[in-house]
């Protein structure tokens, strides 16, 4: 039987990440204790949408970010180009799905498809861990997508900013621009 050898290897892409290469190193450990208590310390937390993140893996076609979300606060309707898994480290969220209501809670796992319009609604404080997977070709996500998608994916990429979301636009993919100030 023939081996597939992989096309992936250490380090490929990481130069076309302009900020905060040490997120793309071949080997990281995360203590997320730490970052949670971390996280509890950030001005974002304090604010009205008390919610905190912090991308902790950032390459060309993957992401893993840490959210923590006070109880009854709401992450407004948003998608990602790529696919997607939310973990639940603690506490319990609602998905809110165009058809259905999936209540996640500590130790539970959901996997959305591209494009998957969702809430994310903390019922308790909650810690979610998003991982996010892109297409590993460099194309134009954005060609894909109708002028009405293109417009609700930067709306929602503006709310996450907004409303101190995942730092660096987590939930775009590679080769899609965010609408970022200055310094972001």
């Amino acid at each position: 039987m023939a081996t597939n050898r992989s096309t992936c290897h250490p380090g490929d892409g990481i130069e076309a990440l302009n900020r905060l290469p040490e997120l793309a190193e071949p080997l990281l450990q995360i203590d997320f204790e730490r970052e949670l208590q971390q996280l509890r310390r950030e001005d974002s937390w304090e604010r009205e949408t008390g919610r905190s993140s912090k991308t902790l893996a950032k390459y060309p076609n993957f992401r893993i970010v840490l959210i923590l979300m006070k109880s009854g606060t709401r992450m407004r309707q948003h998608r990602a180009e790529g696919r997607i898994s939310i973990q639940q480290l603690m506490g319990q969220a609602r998905i809110h799905l165009a058809d259905r209501k999936v209540t996640l809670s500590t130790g539970h796992l959901l996997v959305l498809d591209c494009g998957v319009l969702h809430d994310v609604e903390a019922l308790e404080e909650s810690a979610l861990l998003l991982t996010i997977s892109w297409r590993r070709e460099k194309s134009d996500a954005s060609q894909s997508l109708s002028p009405t998608e293109l417009r609700l994916d930067e709306e929602a990429v503006s709310r996450m900013d907004d409303e101190s979301g995942a730092p660096d636009a987590a939930m775009n993919p590679p080769g899609v621009v965010s609408k970022s100030g200055p310094g972001r």
